[in-house]
Order: structure tokens, then sequence, then C-alpha cells
């Protein structure tokens, strides 16, 4: 195990699917020495990504969440902070999509996409940063440094460019942007920055494209592929979540093999 986050807590949501960005990102901190709460609407599907850190050697334990219930969102944070003390790092990779043409698209699958992407974002930054915030108070209260915190969003090139038939995904991710912005401004103060990742990969989302569609969309990538969720983003949000990015906030790292040049 490595240790750029040793003894750091990390609460990621979305983090149970199989093969998405939330578990790499939960297992990869993991072997960096993070104490990770891997936090998902599917319980079964922690449960095996805790297995997995554990089986590494790693600390990690499962909070089943669904993000767009603000009740659920406050017993995550708490249980977080009950658990092991404090947050230092919030990852917001918990997503959904439901694409279809907006003539086509009824008001619930609008805002049930809106709901789970931007919602969830605001629902989880707001109740955790009020923890980041009483510690790096305590902190200088108390005449220490205060600790660098970390919160990462994650938005779509969908929410730069807007895509067809995606208008609440689009509008969504977009806001996203803007909350990160927002957000960086606002916890500035408390040495807490925020960035966002704009990942291309491959993950359980892009497994209802049609074959042909996801070829179509690998072709357009200068670097030719699809992202890896372990191999491309991951390490993106490792490095914002380690001291090396301590000095960025307010940003969106573009990580989608130059699709977005």
């Amino acid at each position: 195990m490595a240790d750029r986050l040793q003894n750091k807590v990390a609460l990621i949501t979305g983090s149970g699917s199989k093969y998405g960005i939330g578990r790499a990102a939960a297992i990869l901190f993991a072997l960096e020495g993070a104490k990770v709460v891997v936090a998902d609407i599917n319980e079964e599907a922690s449960k095996s990504v805790v297995k997995e850190i554990r089986d590494a050697g790693g600390t990690a334990i499962q909070i089943p969440t669904d993000v767009t219930q603000v009740s659920q969102v406050k017993r995550m944070v708490n249980g977080t902070v009950r658990t092991f003390g404090r947050i230092d790092i919030l990852a917001n990779t918990a997503a959904n999509y439901r694409d279809m043409s907006i003539v086509k698209m009824q008001e619930k699958d609008f805002h049930e996409i809106i709901d789970v992407c931007l919602n969830g974002t605001f629902y989880c930054t707001k109740y955790a940063v009020a923890h980041m915030i009483n510690i790096a108070k305590s902190e200088a209260n108390e005449g220490k440094p205060v600790t660098c915190r970390k919160i990462i969003h994650f938005t779509s090139g969908a929410g730069l460019r807007g895509n067809p038939g995606q208008a609440n995904y689009s509008a969504a991710k977009a806001g996203i942007i803007g909350l990160t912005k927002s957000n960086a401004k606002e916890f500035a103060r408390y040495n807490i920055t925020v960035n966002a990742i704009s990942p291309f990969a491959l993950t359980p989302l892009t497994d209802l494209m049609p074959n042909d569609l996801k070829e179509t969309f690998g072709h357009r990538v200068p670097l030719g592929r699809w992202g890896d969720p372990e191999k491309d983003i991951a390490p993106v949000a490792l490095f914002l979540a380690s001291k090396d990015s301590n000095y960025i906030t307010g940003q969106v790292i573009i990580a989608s093999g130059g699709l977005d040049i």
C-alpha cells in the first residue's frame, strides 16, 4: 500500500458499481492509505467493494445511501463522522441518466436525473462540508495549521457541450460545473478545495448504449479509445484528493482522451 492519502477519511458516493468510477476511486484511495466510506444505493454491491478493499489490507465501511433523500444523506455523513471522526475528502460520483428527445421526455424523466446528479451532489456537499468547516474552525482557534480538505464533483462532456437526447443529463452536469465554481469560492477561506472531473469512460451507465454507438463515440476520441475508470479516471481523482493539488480549486479537469478539445 502507498501513502498519498494516509489516515485521510474519504466519503465516496456512487461507489458500489461493479466497474464504475466511484468503485475505482474507493479502491485506489484505500490502497493509498485512506479510510473509505462506500456510499451507494445498492447495498450488496457496496458490500462487495468493502470486501475487496479489506481483502487488500485497506479500511472501509459501507453506508447504503440514496443521495436524493436528504435524511439518508444526513445519516451517511453522520455515520462517517461517528465512525472515523471527520471527513477529509468527499467525492460525488453518484449519477444516472435517461436518454430521449426532449419532445418525448416527461417531467419525471427530467426531474429524476436532475435529482440524482445535481441535487444529490448539492445535498452531499451541503452536509459534508458543514463538518469540514467545523473542524477547520477548530484548528484555526487552536492555532494549528488548517488542513486542506477536498471536494471532488463529477461532471461530463454533456455538461460542457450539450448532447442531443440528453437535455436532463446535460442540464444536471452543467449545473455541477456552476456548483463547483461557487463552492470553490465559498469554501476557500476554510482551506477546502473544490474541483470537478469530466470523464469519458466505460462504466455501468454506458452498458445501456448500443454497441455501434459506443464504437462510434470511441472513434471520435483523439486517443482512439474509451477511458478506463481504474487506469484513466481514478488517478485523476487521487491527484485532486492528495496534497499535490492543494493550490488548485474551482477547476474542471477534463479526462476525455481529447474528445472535448
